[in-house]
């Protein structure tokens, strides 16, 4: 899964939430965030993906992320789509999406990473992940799945 990085953005200011943004770009793996809004209770979780990322798991996942698949049917029935005014954090302006629920980041003109649901992200991860191992041959696979089992081995981290 490549490093794993959680970053909590307590009632976010514009330097905080480009800090975050800004750390996400750096580093090139997905960051979990928590996003602690003003004047709201829940706290939203989500996870960065940079773009280069997300593309290499679109181009390798087979089929789109089923709706719901998160098991989120409660909150998605409760919310209405809210409008996709953009929102800007120093260099960076985040374009909600109304339809799947994704935010857009970019900096500069250019979309640099996207704010999906955590769910969604692993889901594409592991698609594209079981496919790509599809295209190499077995030898090749069995050496991959090896070194999988070792990176999610707790005793040796």
């Amino acid at each position: 899964m490549g490093i794993q990085i959680d970053v909590v953005a307590g009632y976010p200011v514009n330097d905080e939430v480009e800090r975050v943004l800004g750390l996400a770009e750096a580093v090139g793996e997905p960051v979990t965030v928590t996003f602690m809004w003003e004047g709201i209770e829940e706290a939203e979780c989500a996870v960065l993906v940079p773009a280069a990322t997300l593309a290499l798991w679109e181009h390798w996942a087979p089929t789109t992320y089923p709706p719901n698949a998160a098991g989120d049917e409660r909150r998605a029935e409760a919310e209405e789509p809210e409008l996709a005014h953009p929102r800007e954090f120093g260099a960076f302006t985040l374009f909600r999406r109304r339809a799947g629920g994704r935010t857009a980041v970019a900096r500069g003109g250019v979309v640099v990473a996207e704010l999906l649901d955590p769910g969604e992200a692993h889901w594409l991860q592991e698609q594209a992940r079981t496919v790509r191992q599809g295209f190499m041959d077995p030898k090749q696979k069995a050496a991959f799945e090896e070194f999988l089992a070792r990176q999610s081995s707790p005793g040796e981290r």
